[in-house]
């Protein structure tokens, strides 16, 4: 994994401290908006040295202290704009529920996929899910030492469906390279991330920030728990675009996958680990209501980024379309 391209001075910052050796030297905060591509790269930049790291990159960059006093006020930026963005509150059934009703007709992106995609749209939706499912299930897993009884146990249950079983074949992160050859495009741990905005990544970085900080564990089950209720409709929608293009079957595999186990994972979150979370930890129940938003708010800023772009005949990336040579080609 190499260090992704700088996007503006923030990140240019970081890409030339991480090329040299840690040695105390300060690194300086520069503003940048909030969901913008230079904050989002910087911010997806420091959190990778908590997950593969990069090549030739020293490993003691991961704890630096000055690195951190950044990541750390980096981080009160994006925080800072996802709450004042959010309704926030603590009607948590509300939140949930509202993730249940679906919209007739549905407008999202995997209704455009399967009543209007073309094989270029769907190659470029796999670019940008790329950066969250090369690590799928990983920032998920930094809260499992925060949490207690049997919260922990439901939790770990979904993640063990995660890593496929305890099957290396059957991990999810493998069964979406898996589809990326099948696509023809090339599947090496985050190859698209210089191609991918920052609506896409922006939800990664939620992710890891939610937890990397035991003060918001209950947005990072909040967070969960709607990636689970939400993944099953728009994955058999999926399902429906990849026939109608006639797609390899290990395409059309990840997202059946998807459909059988987050069915059950929907009810194990919401019930064993919401439940048990908030009998114990009832103060929490604003915290996983703020999750649930926050997740919504960046996903439909990513759908309004894929339509606006796609209607407009235009490409949702931001260099040119690198998968068409794929890793065999």
């Amino acid at each position: 994994m190499k260090l992704p391209s700088p996007r503006g001075p923030l990140s240019e910052q970081v890409v030339t401290a991480l090329n040299c050796e840690p040695d105390g030297r300060e690194i300086a905060f520069v503003a940048a908006d909030p969901y913008g591509e230079d904050l989002t790269i910087a911010l997806y930049t420091l959190y990778e040295l908590h997950y593969g790291g990069f090549d030739g990159v020293n490993p003691a960059w991961e704890w630096d202290p000055e690195l951190l006093r950044l990541r750390a006020q980096i981080e009160r930026v994006f925080l800072g704009q996802l709450r004042s963005d959010v309704d926030g509150g603590d009607d948590l059934g509300g939140a949930l529920d509202a993730l249940l009703v679906e919209q007739v007709p549905g407008n999202g992106v995997s209704h455009y996929l399967r009543d209007n995609g073309t094989w270029d749209h769907m190659r470029e939706f796999f670019a940008h899910r790329s950066v969250y499912h090369h690590k799928e299930a990983d920032p998920h897993a930094w809260v499992i030492p925060r949490l207690r009884g049997k919260a922990k146990a439901a939790l770990v249950a979904v993640e063990f469906d995660e890593y496929g079983g305890g099957r290396a074949d059957r991990m999810h992160s493998r069964l979406f390279a898996d589809l990326l050859d099948g696509a023809g495009m090339r599947s090496e741990y985050l190859h698209h991330l210089d191609d991918v905005p920052a609506p896409a990544i922006a939800i990664v970085n939620m992710m890891s920030l939610f937890g990397l900080h035991q003060s918001l564990r209950g947005a990072l089950v909040g967070h969960f728990a709607a990636a689970e209720i939400t993944t099953g409709p728009s994955a058999y929608r999926m399902t429906q675009a990849l026939a109608r293009l006639d797609a390899d079957p290990r395409c059309v595999e990840f997202y059946t996958e998807h459909i059988e186990a987050d069915a059950v994972h929907e009810q194990i979150m919401r019930r064993d680990v919401i439940g048990s979370l908030l009998e114990q930890e009832p103060s929490l129940k604003a915290d996983v209501v703020f999750g649930v938003q926050a997740t919504e708010l960046l996903e439909e800023r990513l759908s309004a980024h894929l339509l606006s772009s796609w209607e407009a005949g235009e490409s949702s990336l931001r260099t040119r379309l690198r998968w068409l040579v794929s890793q065999n080609g």
